[in-house]
This record gives C-alpha cells, sequence and structure tokens, in this order.
C-alpha cells in the first residue's frame, strides 16, 4: 500500500478521535496522545537527517516506535468546551460523515460513513475518559482509500501534561477544510 494512502488513513483516523476527544473529554492544555495502527507496524522509518528537516519547517514530528506514534496535542478552552461534531460543510470536506454521535458520562460512540472520491466505507469510534487525566479511544474502518481495500483499526490514548501548552500550537479536526 502506497505513502499516500496510509497517510491518508492515519490523518482520518487521528482527525475523528480528535473530533471525539474534543467532546467534553479534554480539558485545556497539553496532552500526550499516543496512537497505535495496525498500519503503522509496516510504516517506513524516517531518516534522521529527513525528520530534522521537517522540524526545521515547524513540522511536530511524532516519535514513532514499536507500531506506534506519540505526539503531544495542544487542546484550546474552546475545543474543550466543545460538545458537537463537525458540521455539514466540515464533513462535506472530509468526504465522511458521523453519524449516530452518543455521549454519555465518562463514554461516546459515533458512527462514521464516507462516500468521498478519496474514501469509502464505514467506521465507527469509541471512548471513554480515564480519570480527568486521561482517555483511551478505538476507532475501525472498513472500505477503501484511493482505491485500495483498507481495514483498519486504531488503538489511542492520552494523558494530561501541563495546563501550557508552550510552543505546541492547538490542532482542531472541526476546523480542517
Amino acid at each position: 500500500m502506497n505513502r499516500k494512502v496510509v497517510s491518508l488513513l492515519l490523518l482520518s483516523g487521528l482527525c475523528w478521535a480528535g473530533v471525539a476527544w474534543s467532546a467534553g473529554f479534554m480539558k485545556a492544555g497539553l496532552w500526550e496522545v499516543t496512537v497505535k495502527s495496525d498500519m503503522m507496524q509496516n510504516m517506513p522509518k524516517i531518516p534522521p537527517e529527513q525528520i530534522e528537516k521537517m522540524k526545521q519547517m515547524g513540522i511536530n514530528v511524532p516519535q514513532m516506535q514499536g507500531g506506534a506514534m506519540m505526539t503531544k496535542v495542544c487542546v484550546s478552552k474552546e475545543m474543550a468546551e466543545r460538545d458537537q461534531m463537525p458540521t455539514p460543510q466540515q464533513q462535506a470536506a472530509s468526504g465522511c460523515q458521523a453519524k449516530n454521535f452518543q455521549h454519555s458520562g465518562d463514554e461516546y460512540s459515533v458512527d462514521i460513513v464516507c462516500d468521498g472520491p478519496d474514501m469509502q466505507g464505514t467506521g465507527t469510534s469509541k471512548g471513554r475518559r480515564v480519570g480527568s487525566d486521561g482517555f483511551t479511544s478505538t476507532y475501525q474502518f472498513k472500505g477503501t482509500a484511493h482505491g485500495h481495500p483498507v481495514d483498519q483499526h486504531v488503538e489511542s490514548n492520552g494523558k494530561f501534561i501541563s495546563a501550557d501548552c508552550g510552543d505546541v500550537k492547538p490542532f482542531d479536526a472541526m476546523k480542517m477544510k
């Protein structure tokens, strides 16, 4: 499977998880998020010099280890207070729609239906808060990406680091176009 397809799938998993994370699950501040996917097991290793160039360009390069990616995520106050899914315009831009969003207590679930030019298929994202400083979530997607068959499973967990994000800027999947 080519790098473009793998990147698209990983990004989609992170974005849908990020939307759910911001549905009142995470408090504002800096979080350490670990994402593990069966597809990451086969990701080629990025040479150190390429990582350094990416950092010089201002790209926050996640650590990759054992099929998992660890990165720091800044959650703004606005994102932390949100309890909604993407608007129809935001969903149309991704080619995917959220359906059956449910948020009760410390748990959420949402079905994802993709029928866009790049991705077609269905998925589910579920998660739960772990205390006030952590969460776990899963994302399952089955369909096609750029014409390639996909059966993707992503597990993620996060822990709160600090109320101050430092130099990490908020990544708001709800504002992606």
